[in-house]
């Protein structure tokens, strides 16, 4: 035994980037995000779906925003001074998923994380990988790719 690590137990550790969608805190693991940045104007997309925004152009690559609010069943973003777009690379695809505000990162081991109840605070449990539990809250850990299924 060297430490404090028993050889052959290491766990896995994720950061978490916590964001609110409303009152809902939820989470995606750091490593999925390639940047966080301010509103940016987007153009409006004929026959999207409705929780499309729009897409922008971000540094030459075409960045599909989707309001995560209206995609996962709760109140469209409002857009203010706190709401973000979380940049994410999934299948080679940027996307944007519009946020009401930033939280912290928060450090979550994978043994701690739980399953996700079929409801949490009004969100449907199946855009959720679990849920991991602070003192103070209760953080969804979203499934990006459950999320950016088609209905």
């Amino acid at each position: 035994m060297q430490g404090n690590i028993v050889e052959g137990e290491k766990k896995k550790v994720l950061e978490l980037a916590t964001f609110f969608i409303g009152d809902a805190l939820c989470g995606i693991d750091i490593l999925n995000i390639q940047e966080i940045n301010r509103n940016m104007e987007s153009t409006w997309v004929p026959q999207a779906p409705d929780y499309v925004i729009g897409v922008l152009n971000l540094r030459g690559r075409i960045v599909t925003v989707v309001d995560l609010g209206k995609k996962l069943g709760l109140s469209p973003i409002q857009k203010n001074k706190d709401s973000r777009n979380i940049i994410i690379d999934s299948k080679d695809e940027h996307i944007g998923f519009m946020v009401d505000r930033i939280s912290d990162v928060m450090l979550a081991e994978s043994d701690k994380i739980e399953p996700a109840p079929a409801n949490i605070g009004g969100l449907q449990g199946s855009f959720f990988k679990g849920v991991f539990k602070t003192e103070t809250s209760l953080i969804g850990v979203l499934d990006i790719e459950e999320v950016l299924k088609d209905k």
